[in-house]
């Protein structure tokens, strides 16, 4: 216990101020406005690629070989300006956090965005004037997020220093929230423009070149390696151990890194080329834990199996069901698992070993790269990898649930011996306690 209680004063203090940091939840935010969005687009890309053979030869017989480019409008309405949505999510998000009008802080976000964007579109040797797709989508993303945090603290340190214009009494409140707005605005699109110029005369040409080629390529190859996952699914599994959601505070970290990776891979996939990205978001998300953090599915499967205590029969046949689907608070909360050093072991090493499995399984050809379709995160293992990968991904999530069953199972023993024991103590104690009703006056 000495080491749990080391563990926990580490780590409890450290997962607390990253999940109150305010640019991480609004980052958070952000992608969440975008997420239902990207889940529908999806699945019209999902419906015109299906992993079926012949799929595609199968319906142009009813609807033309152009078919395709149809179903793919809706994909390209969202996922081609999927930057546009999250600048006004993480914008939205972080005024709200700095107690200036939400709505505003959006607007600004985006704005200083679009001054520092080049509108330049360029076809072979043909330059035009026009807003390039490549910046609104997934390449856009890291400027998008700098941009809302630095127009935000612009707007709300002007406005809190009382530089704006106040309105007499009896105006409406949208017209005074709209010329208060006014300076703060201004000086917004002040310190952008200049940015703009600076950025101008460097070799790069715009902060949108400068800042892909210097920070987000980078980190997107960091991200697209076997070390960054496993380590990312350790921490978010050490947070959950200590009770505090570890996929909130890692994923707003990991999120903006492996999106734009499981974009590539849609583009390549809408193009019929080859799929660039191993390590993407469907990757992580679905080939690393089945039914929630710890990949829960496979320990009450093994509950089911080898358990006799009645506490954890009762419980394991609640939480299968919502399991399937992800959701696992009631196993979480309820074995416990938080803070149960019996089970630390395999709720760290199983998310582990599905991430090694997956990746050498997906490099060695043996299974197809995830497709970066989106998924409802409700989507049950196996009929998700059929989706993301084909049948050989499905198959891949079967047995990734067997082998966490086989790691579970010892461990799921001792804690069932733990409250078969602990039921026998309680039988045995209510047995001693005296019932008032089997006294008896009638002596007396």
């Amino acid at each position: 216990m000495e080491m749990l209680d080391k563990l926990e004063k580490i780590f409890v203090p450290v997962a607390e101020r990253l999940g109150k940091n305010k640019y991480l939840t609004a980052i958070r935010d952000g992608f969440l406005l975008t997420t239902p969005l990207l889940i529908v687009g999806s699945f019209f890309m999902l419906i015109a690629n299906f992993p079926i053979p012949h799929w595609t030869e199968f319906w142009a017989q009813f609807f033309g070989e152009n078919w395709t480019a149809f179903m793919s409008k809706p994909t390209n309405a969202t996922f081609d300006i999927m930057a546009i949505l999250a600048v006004l999510g993480i914008g939205y998000s972080f005024a709200g956090q700095l107690k200036i009008d939400k709505l505003a802080g959006a607007a600004v976000g985006v704005v200083a965005w679009f001054i520092l964007m080049p509108f330049e579109v360029t076809d072979g040797d043909v330059t035009l004037s026009g807003i390039p797709l490549g910046w609104v989508g997934s390449k856009g993303i890291f400027v998008g997020i700098i941009c809302a945090f630095l127009a935000v603290h612009i707007f709300a340190f002007v406005t809190k220093k009382g530089w704006v214009i106040k309105m007499p009494a009896g105006v409406p409140p949208t017209v005074t929230k709209s010329f208060a707005a006014l300076v703060p605005s201004a000086i917004v699109m002040v310190v952008f423009f200049l940015i703009n110029i600076l950025f101008s005369l460097t070799s790069y040409g715009n902060a949108f070149d400068f800042v892909f080629l210097i920070l987000q390529k980078p980190l997107m190859s960091l991200g697209n390696t076997l070390g960054a996952v496993l380590v990312a699914m350790g921490f978010q599994h050490l947070f959950w151990f200590f009770g505090i959601n570890g996929g909130s505070i890692v994923g707003s970290i990991m999120q903006p890194i492996l999106t734009p990776l499981s974009m590539e891979n849609l583009a390549a996939l809408g193009a019929g080329a080859a799929l660039p990205n191993l390590v993407n978001q469907q990757f992580y998300d679905l080939f690393t834990t089945f039914g929630g953090c710890g990949s829960t599915l496979s320990m009450l499967i093994a509950m089911l199996i080898v358990c006799k205590s009645d506490r954890v029969k009762k419980l394991s046949k609640i939480s299968f069901v919502p399991a399937l689907f992800g959701i696992n608070e009631p196993i979480v909360f309820g074995l416990p698992i938080v803070l149960n050093p019996l089970i630390l072991v395999p709720f760290l090493l199983t998310p582990l070993v599905n991430i090694l499995v997956s990746y050498f399984s997906m490099l060695s050809g043996l299974v197809p790269y995830c497709s970066g379709v989106n998924l409802p995160w409700t989507t049950p293992p196996i009929i998700s990898g059929f989706l993301v990968t084909g049948w050989r991904g499905g198959l891949l999530q079967l047995i990734l649930v067997c082998v966490g069953v086989m790691i579970y199972i010892p461990f799921e023993k001792m804690i069932d011996k733990q409250y078969l024991n602990e039921e026998k103590a309680a039988v045995e104690e209510e047995d001693d306690d005296i019932s008032l009703d089997d006294l008896s006056f009638d002596d007396m």
